[in-house]
């Protein structure tokens, strides 16, 4: 058993969230119960997870994509309503982490990405340097954009968007999960061959085919899926506490 606030200090010392501007708050966004003995990890603070984890029994939800965010309508009304309305009933505390969850070098979603793709980094790249970039593995199968595709399809379970290039062999892969197409351009400049995130917008196609660079756009959820069991799990076995990952699925 630990208190919420010695949670909340394994966190925050773990991701150095002080470290980040970032889209929103991170760390505790809601207050629950003061002990805490089993974390429900997720990626998104969905009223399905929350659900989810008050069926788990879970004292604490830990997860990327939090509950407020910069510039949003400050009402607490309909959903927001609803997911605030389980948590407050159940006395459960809300944590989560965006940017410093990306960026860990061996928890984040980047590094755990990384690590199921066979992809090790040897640079950064983009705003903040949460981009990784490193060599392509002697002998994988990545060597081209379609082989590079279907290998991501493979690990991540689901079919890649991926604009080939000019039919480069692949030297050096860069990838930044999530929402992280605009880093496509920094990909480039830093000597990437190919680049691996979550989602594709209309400009990075015309990107792709004028720089010879391969986009591979694999989902939003699907690329953050290990970075937040990763974290929770590490310091659940530092606290003695448990830990259950639920994986709320999501076709974005």
């Amino acid at each position: 058993m630990a208190t919420a606030q010695q949670l909340l200090t394994a966190f925050d010392t773990l991701l150095q969230p002080a470290r980040f501007k970032d889209y929103g708050p991170n760390g505790l966004q809601v207050e629950g119960k003061h002990e805490v003995r089993r974390i429900v990890s997720g990626v998104t603070a969905s009223r399905a997870l929350i659900e989810a984890a008050i069926s788990a029994q879970a004292d604490a939800i830990f997860v990327h994509h939090g509950l407020f965010w910069r510039g949003q309508d400050g009402r607490v009304t309909g959903w927001m309503k609803q997911r605030l309305a389980l948590l407050l009933a159940h006395d459960i505390n809300l944590f989560a982490y965006h940017l410093p969850l990306d960026a860990h070098p061996q928890l984040g979603n980047n590094a755990q990405l990384g690590t199921r793709l066979g992809l090790e980094a040897d640079g950064h790249f983009g705003d903040q340097d949460l981009g990784f970039i490193g060599e392509a593995p002697c002998g994988a199968p990545v060597g081209s954009a379609p082989l590079l595709a279907a290998h991501v399809s493979h690990v991540l379970g689901r079919a890649v968007q991926c604009v080939e290039g000019d039919g480069r062999r692949l030297r050096r892969i860069a990838w930044c999960t999530g929402g992280a197409q605009g880093y496509f351009e920094h990909a480039i400049a830093a000597g990437a061959d190919a680049f691996i995130t979550g989602e594709i917008s209309e400009p990075q196609t015309h990107y792709a085919r004028e720089t010879g660079v391969a986009f591979l756009a694999c989902g939003h959820h699907a690329s953050e899926r290990f970075g937040a069991p990763a974290a929770a799990g590490w310091v659940a076995r530092e606290l003695q506490l448990e830990h259950q990952f639920i994986d709320i699925d999501n076709p974005a």
